[in-house]
């Protein structure tokens, strides 16, 4: 079967951007099929691709995918308006490769919602099989956030998320709230497969030399964040308990902020006036994107897993953040900061800590037991490992994700469309 794969901001495990879409196209090589990517140039991310851009595409093989990608160079830094228009431009140059191209079923991932365009403008106009990717709520997400609150442009997306679903044979969520927030716009619960994220033992589990950034020594309790610096992060939180542990002269932990994103200037520069990154003897310590093999050693020498995010409530189940299962796969504890359907899945496995939203006391307190009792903590590690294993080896989440895009066959021994959140 040929498959058409369109996700705007597609990486291989070259760049630090997430590579789910990667492994999912590997999967669906290895049982046989053809697949190719469709996508821009992301800051960040490593689509695989040298040569030059030749009327704004360049087009090659990576690792038996057929990718082509547009000349289009988004970076999570950029503004609201630049942003919309990339998305809106991949969208449309998207839609000449779907009435173009000699393809089987049409797959597309968000974010953004707009990558659902050119799988409704193949499902319509070429009677082609369409499944749609839900990896955030949109509008509901941005909606919540206050990021968009002109009317007619939530009415718009709505009417964009609407059609997406609806024109879609199949849908897959990445979180139990995707799911619900599919079924209430009025799709049967037998169309929606969760399929979440997964854990890549092959990076994670296997890494190379282990190493610390700069002002992290040996005996710290390392807490590593490992992911985009934006709004919806909420990173504050982590320079809030920061600004609590050096109150309470806790040196011995330093809080490593790892990525780029819109809000990183502004945290630095908050971090360098109140003291809190090493040159004010804070814990703070900022470092660049690294990629996935940089990561995992990262990892391999990091203690503890921050998973952080605004105090949102859309975002409580509605998420299915990579960085958390990068965490699990290398047996990382991991610190959550808001409730939902992680929080719960960390205390009932018992492989970290979940602290309520917007507590820099508790945070704290989470970090201090951590570093006090690394017997526990190892035991955390431990649990963390054996619930990547049991639940999220992406190899069964593959075979999951293959069968349904390419047979319509439900993940098999597992409720399809998620709980209720």
């Amino acid at each position: 079967m040929k498959v058409l794969y369109f996700h705007q901001h597609f990486s291989t495990p070259k760049g630090s951007a997430g590579t789910r879409s990667y492994e999912m196209a590997r999967r669906l090589l290895a049982e046989g099929h053809q697949v190719t990517m469709v996508c821009g140039s992301y800051h960040g991310g490593q689509t695989g691709l040298q040569g030059a851009f030749r009327r704004g595409r360049r087009e090659g093989e990576v690792d038996g995918i057929q990718v082509v990608e547009f000349n289009l160079a988004y970076s999570n830094a950029d503004g609201f308006l630049k942003r919309a228009g990339l998305f809106l431009l991949f969208a449309l140059r998207s839609v000449l490769v779907a009435l173009t191209r000699r393809y089987d079923v049409v797959f597309a991932t968000s974010t953004p919602l707009t990558a659902g365009i050119p799988g409704i403008v193949a499902r319509w106009l070429r009677g082609k099989r369409f499944v749609f990717e839900v990896r955030d709520l949109w509008p509901e997400l941005p909606k919540a956030m206050g990021v968009i609150t002109n009317p007619l442009v939530l009415w718009l997306m709505s009417g964009l998320e609407w059609l997406s679903y609806h024109s879609a044979h199949r849908l897959v969520a990445l979180s139990p709230g995707m799911a619900k927030g599919i079924r209430a716009r009025g799709i049967d619960p037998a169309r929606i497969a969760m399929i979440p994220n997964g854990c890549d033992f092959g990076i994670f589990a296997a890494p190379g030399p282990g190493w610390r950034p700069e002002g992290v020594e040996a005996t710290d309790l390392m807490a590593i964040f490992t992911g985009t610096h934006g709004m919806a992060n909420g990173l504050d939180a982590v320079l809030d308990a920061g600004a609590e542990l050096k109150r309470r002269g806790r040196t011995d932990i330093k809080l490593v902020l790892v990525g780029q994103g819109m809000r990183k200037p502004a945290l630095r520069e908050r971090a360098a006036a109140e003291g809190l990154d090493g040159a004010g003897g804070g814990p703070l310590v900022f470092h660049d994107p690294v990629d996935k093999a940089r990561l995992a050693g990262l990892m391999a020498e990091a203690d503890l897993g921050m998973q952080i995010l605004a105090n949102v409530p859309a975002f409580y189940f509605g998420t299915s953040p990579n960085k958390f299962f990068d965490y699990i796969s290398a047996g990382l504890p991991v610190l959550n900061n808001y409730p939902g359907w992680l929080a719960s899945m960390i205390e009932e496995s018992g492989c970290g800590f979940s602290v309520p939203p917007d507590d820099p006391v508790r945070f704290a307190d989470a970090l201090e037991a951590a570093a006090d009792d690394r017997d526990a903590l190892a035991a955390k590690g431990d649990a963390a490992a054996q619930l990547a294993r049991e639940r999220f080896d992406r190899d069964t989440l593959g075979r999951d994700f293959v069968a349904w895009v390419t047979r319509g066959e439900p993940p098999a021994g597992r409720v399809q469309e998620g709980p209720d959140a």
